[in-house]
């Protein structure tokens, strides 16, 4: 049953070589009717404190809007580009996960050239597609998205291929209705106009949630993955601190840039009830302080319980 419809952060990476409230009709406005600001949206009671610039949150189940501010601002959205890039992947018509991919030296020297974040992959080891999804989502590994769209993209050439891979995650933007996200990356790191808005990425993640494969990947605090030509094993660990901090969360995806700030789109389920929310342009001291205190009002909770 479906539950839900510039990367620059640092990560911790090893490698070693080792062996019926609502209607139908109700909740469906709610989730289309435009939002600006938290006074137009339908909360009882706002939460206070929250510091981002942009934030979103959805009652996953019925689609009802719970609270936002600047919903509806394009701001630039850093890794969480990263969901998208993995909805491309998983959506694939006729993706192997199984299948082998060669780590170029040009994907480390790209992760170089801008100070990205990294997955560490290393030149001539080969991973599944399902592992790169893993160091694509936990590390937020800008290596592990080059690979993907290099693989899954179509040309004849990398640049080609990566065009065209990120064409498609415009064209997957467009037909789920987010009408005010556009990529130019497949990674994040923007080139002037890798836009989203609060309630488009929640939109988007409530719809990602519902890849089985996509919902086991983000909610993974850390996982060991063995290169399966080499004897090495990469270590990734989870960006997203709100795992193991929050009851009940699900993930979703960190980001960070200079111009987008800390940003996250996350998830939680508690008492059968599941909300997804995001937060763009966020300070880092504030950024899961708000996350917690939003999934705390959705929940009816005091702050930390």
């Amino acid at each position: 049953m479906r539950l839900f419809g510039g990367s620059f952060e640092g990560s911790t990476v090893r490698c070693r070589g080792a062996g019926a409230a609502l209607t139908a009709a109700t909740a469906a406005l709610a989730v289309l009717l435009p939002v600006t600001d938290a006074q137009a949206l339908p909360a009882p009671s706002a939460p206070s404190g929250i510091t981002a610039k942009g934030a979103y949150l959805l009652d996953s189940g019925t689609g009802r809007a719970l609270w936002g501010r600047a919903a509806d601002t394009r701001r630039e959205m850093a890794s969480t580009t990263k969901v998208m890039t993995a909805v491309v992947v998983l959506e694939t018509r006729g993706v192997n996960l199984n299948r082998r991919v060669t780590v170029k030296q040009a994907y480390r020297d790209y992760v170089a050239r801008y100070g990205a974040s990294t997955a560490d992959l290393r030149t001539g080891d080969k991973l599944t597609v399902r592992q790169l999804l893993y160091g694509l989502m936990l590390p937020s590994g800008c290596d592990a998205a080059y690979a993907l769209a290099d693989t899954l993209g179509s040309g004849g050439t990398t640049a080609g291929r990566t065009r065209s891979f990120i064409a498609r995650m415009n064209a997957r933007a467009r037909s789920l209705g987010l009408t005010r996200t556009h990529y130019d990356s497949f990674d994040g790191i923007s080139h002037g106009r890798n836009l989203t808005t609060p309630r488009d990425l929640v939109r988007l993640a409530r719809h990602a949630m519902g890849n089985r494969t996509f919902a086991a990947v983000v909610r993974t605090p850390r996982t060991r993955q063995k290169a399966v030509n080499v004897n090495r094993t990469y270590t990734w660990y989870n960006t997203n601190r709100l795992l193991g901090s929050y009851r009940g969360a699900l993930g979703i995806k960190t980001g960070t840039g200079r111009r987008a700030g800390h940003c996250l789109v996350f998830a939680a389920r508690r008492g059968g009830r599941t909300v997804v929310g995001a937060l763009l342009g966020d300070s880092p001291a504030r950024l899961y302080p708000d996350a917690a205190k939003l999934l705390d009002h959705a929940f009816g909770r005091r702050t930390g319980a």
